[in-house]
């Protein structure tokens, strides 16, 4: 052993090569994304799991009515910057006992596409009842519902609304259940836990615009509150869809990302 110990010690050049080796796994080990995820993005829970997620496009309980392409998971990912932006407005929740509740965070143009093409084929409709009683799905270009690209594709858009605390049972979507619209009064229309906002999530009609003057009393305050909470961490809001906020200073602003929403540690 002592002989070794000699040998090891002499050989200058197997010890700089050693420490090279450890150096370098240490920086690499230190710059790596985690979970497969692109450079500056993260995983909400990573950040703070204590925000409520119930991603919509992952699921069946959407204005199409099946999973979205591109949403392998119900996971909500974001940059960096509005995830630690949005853990600080749950945060300043917590004096009120409420939360967040996101509904849907990063998503991929891929998405964006099977929107586009869904709203020019007339006969899918089997969510209308809900999500746009009011509107001819033809018009959702027009009306600004549907777009070629969206905010939320680059990283730093979210949806959601206010949950009070602690959590009340909420109802569970089964698909092909009757459907409910979206402004029904609030008691009539889905209990998903949100406090009354006028209108459930994506409703695609004007009550749904965050000033529209049918909203009042309640509704209107919370919508107001929650306004306020997320403007404070730098948030704009959407005008015509009162849950939709995209952070000012978001990292991509000319970069509309595609890679799938998909289960922490997954290959991509």
């Amino acid at each position: 052993m002592i002989n070794i110990r000699k040998k090891f010690s002499k050989n200058s050049g197997l010890k700089r090569l050693i420490l090279f080796w450890l150096t370098y796994s240490c920086i690499m080990a230190a710059t790596a994304t985690p979970h497969n995820l692109p450079p500056g993005f993260v995983y909400l829970k990573d950040i703070d799991p204590s925000i409520i997620q119930d991603i919509r496009y992952a699921g069946y309980h959407n204005f199409i009515g099946h999973p979205i392409s591109g949403y392998k998971a119900a996971e909500c990912i974001l940059t960096r910057p509005a995830a630690t932006a949005l853990a600080r407005v749950q945060q300043s929740l917590r004096p009120y006992s409420l939360s967040l509740k996101v509904y849907d965070c990063y998503r991929p143009q891929l998405a964006v596409n099977e929107f586009i093409n869904w709203s020019r084929l007339p006969a899918l409709q089997q969510m209308k009842a809900e999500f746009y009683p009011r509107v001819n799905k033809a018009d959702f270009f027009k009306l600004g519902y549907v777009a070629s690209k969206s905010g939320h594709s680059r990283g730093s858009t979210v949806d959601l609304t206010l949950v009070a605390l602690p959590l009340a049972k909420q109802e569970q979507y089964f698909p092909g259940q009757k459907l409910r619209s979206c402004f029904a009064p609030y008691t009539q229309r889905f209990n998903d836990g949100s406090i009354d906002m006028g209108t459930s999530f994506d409703c695609l009609d004007p009550t749904a615009h965050f000033a529209n003057p049918a909203i009042h009393g309640k509704a209107a305050q919370n919508r107001s509150f929650l306004k306020s909470m997320m403007e404070k961490q730098r948030f704009a809001p959407y005008a015509i869809e009162w849950w939709h906020f995209t952070l000012q200073d978001e990292p991509f602003p000319d970069t509309y990302f595609s890679f799938p929403v998909q289960a922490d540690g997954a290959k991509p």
